[in-house]
């Protein structure tokens, strides 16, 4: 009796150490071997936390399709949970680097049912984030913007040509999550505070498949600037070449803003006579209207009989080189160039094989995207690309659109299922990109490593933040922090559209905005305000001119390092909280700070200067940072700006 007493103890005993042993395992752990990085999963909270040396920098309320009791399983590079006892899908922890200063997971699920919907909610964690989607309403930093079940893609809507899924927070931590994964943002809507990621096979995704693909990845680092440049080497990727010194140098000149589509021979010739007789010179770009009809790329001879002798009488006024608006749609009706692409197979389709879409220069249903995904297709665009250079001896293009929002709804590309409908944006850009050192193109998925500049989608010309003045720099800032460093700023007062043309005020001001950007573009004219505005866009022009040597430094950084040309103030100082949130002042390099008068009727501002030695540029002044300038005064003709002392 004591022997059965003693072994109900013992079996009493290994029952309660059991237990303890199942219940120690409903949280799991991915640890570094050398960074002190360390990934929690609980099973029961369905939390994801991420601490570097004990401090939380990420944390992620995962699905609520995972299991408590999911299936553990150790692998290489970390573990596999399974649900098994619910819809049997599998959550993977994969390490993928792991340095001293700098570490790197991925949270992948392969071959979800398209019936499953997974929803991932990323707690802001109180701090400033960078980054996220091209919007009109910019905000900075981004985790004050409001996504409600937001596909998250290049799209046409709220100005999204620019929709890559990365967002970099101030505690030295990214997310990342892949360009393919069929991704809806909800952010401070139902849960303030939280961004959640939500997947889901329903348009404009693939609808079509048995299951979609879900990764992202988090990189860890001591600050901020140091997160994205890992993420810049491991993720995102940097330019393999730049634009043109030319381009920078000096200013580009579209007929857009100020002419519109009443463009002709004489129309074009006057405009570059006029600027050349105002003391300017530069880049000509012929902008919209130019064709017989649109997708023909072919000149109409009626608004200009003879293109080469207009741009030839362009150059022989001191232009040395011209481009010229190129879109990727064919309208119908535009015969035979129409019809010859649709027979052929050439036009986006949906599943019913109907090729109908719009844009902005067609209606409803009358407008068709050429179908770049297909290699035969990126040919016959090329060369009837290189036809209009060979007739015309224009220099290069500006391409325009290319969001896959463009395509009919539900389109059959040349592709994997799961990469529907975003694979047309890289494969339209990458076409495109082979046309020189002067193209520009306004979309982007996935394409930061093409040697191009990404021109800002078009900005209005108000003083606010519905995509006017103020957008003009936190876009700059959004456009590098996502690994797209050789950014083009939009036309100089913005575009004058709803017969809003910019004052004279407005135009100044945006003028000096852009100074110490890559690149100056205007369209909208100093001259038709007063001598005045033409000896201030005179002197921008020329300090801008005056910093291009900078300019092309930090180029050359991109391609070598992928550094951002243009990087927000915190750059100087990761862990200053004051520069964080800075959205009105932005760096060239890491040596020049520009402060540019954003509000209207203001003639003084407040100015930040980091941690360092700065000299104010106008007064040879000395300062300290990290200090505040208060009431800064900046006339009309002044553009503040600073330059960092070298001890």
């Amino acid at each position: 009796m004591a022997c059965m007493m003693q072994r109900c103890v013992c079996l009493l005993v290994f029952l309660v150490c059991g237990l303890e042993q199942v219940l120690a395992q409903t949280e799991y752990s991915l640890t570094f071997n050398e960074a002190s990085t360390v990934v929690y999963v609980n099973l029961n909270t369905r939390e994801l936390r991420v601490t570097l040396s004990g401090k939380v920098v990420q944390q992620i309320r995962l699905s609520s399709n995972l299991d408590p009791a999911a299936l553990y399983t150790e692998t290489a590079t970390g573990f596999t949970l399974t649900n098994v006892a619910t819809d049997g899908t599998v959550l993977e922890l994969a390490r993928e680097v792991d340095e001293s200063t700098y570490s790197q997971f991925s949270v992948i699920r392969n071959d979800v049912p398209r019936s499953v919907v997974l929803v991932d909610c990323a707690n802001l964690l109180g701090t400033n984030w960078y980054g996220g989607p091209q919007q009109k309403h910019q905000y900075w930093p981004v985790q004050k913007l409001r996504f409600n079940r937001y596909s998250m893609l290049s799209k046409e809507a709220d100005n999204s040509a620019v929709g890559d899924r990365y967002w970099l927070n101030a505690l030295g931590s990214y997310l990342y999550v892949d360009p393919w994964s069929p991704l809806f943002v909800d952010q401070n809507y139902g849960q303030p505070g939280f961004m959640c990621m939500e997947t889901r096979a329903v348009l404009p995704y693939d609808t079509h498949g048995p299951s979609y693909d879900v990764r992202y990845t988090i990189g860890v680092a001591v600050d901020a600037r140091e997160a994205h440049m890992g993420a810049v080497r491991n993720v995102l990727g940097k330019p393999t070449g730049h634009p043109a010194e030319s381009m920078v140098t000096e200013p580009i000149w579209s007929t857009w803003a100020r002419y519109k589509r009443d463009i002709n021979d004489t129309v074009v010739r006057t405009f570059a006579a006029e600027i050349i007789s105002n003391g300017f010179g530069g880049q000509y770009e012929l902008d919209d209207d130019w064709e017989w009809c649109y997708g023909a790329l072919t000149f109409n001879e009626t608004k200009f009989p003879n293109i080469r002798d207009t741009i030839t009488a362009i150059r022989d006024l001191g232009f040395a080189r011209t481009t010229i608006w190129i879109h990727p749609f064919i309208n119908k009706g535009c015969e035979p160039w129409y019809s010859d692409a649709h027979r052929r197979g050439y036009l986006v389709a949906d599943w019913t094989g109907n090729t109908d879409t719009e844009w902005w220069n067609s209606v409803r249903g009358q407008a068709a995207y050429v179908d770049f995904t297909k290699p035969v297709v990126r040919e016959w665009f090329s060369e009837r690309l290189r036809n209009i250079l060979a007739v015309s001896g224009i220099d290069s293009f500006k391409f325009d659109a290319g969001e896959s929002s463009w395509t009919p709804p539900d389109p059959v590309l040349n592709g994997p299922l799961k990469h529907r409908p975003s694979q047309i944006i890289g494969d339209y850009i990458r076409t495109v990109a082979q046309f020189g050192e002067l193209v520009e193109v306004r979309s982007a998925l996935g394409t930061q490593d093409l040697p191009v500049f990404v021109r800002m989608i078009d900005k209005d010309s108000n003083w606010g933040w519905n995509n006017g003045l103020p957008t003009l720099i936190t876009t700059l800032l959004q456009l590098n922090m996502v690994g797209y460093p050789l950014v083009l700023p939009d036309m100089v007062g913005g575009n004058g559209y709803d017969d809003s043309p910019p004052s004279k005020e407005m135009f100044i001001r945006w003028l000096q905005a852009n100074v110490f950007m890559p690149s100056i573009q205007f369209s909208f004219v100093p001259w038709d305000f007063d001598s005045e505005t033409v000896t201030i866009a005179l002197a921008m022009t020329k300090l801008h001119r005056s910093v291009s040597p900078a300019i092309m430094e930090r180029f050359a950084a991109a391609v070598t390092d992928g550094l951002p040309v243009n990087p927000p103030l915190w750059w100087i100082d990761p862990t200053d909280t004051t520069a964080q949130q800075i959205y009105d002042q932005y760096l060239l390099g890491d040596d020049i700070i520009a402060a540019p008068v954003i509000v209207e009727n203001a003639r003084a501002r407040d100015i930040y200067l980091p941690r360092g030695s700065w000299v104010d540029g106008n007064t040879a002044e000395q300062h300290t940072g990290p200090k505040w300038l208060r009431n800064y005064p900046a006339p009309l003709n002044i553009v503040p700006y600073f330059i960092r002392q070298v001890v």
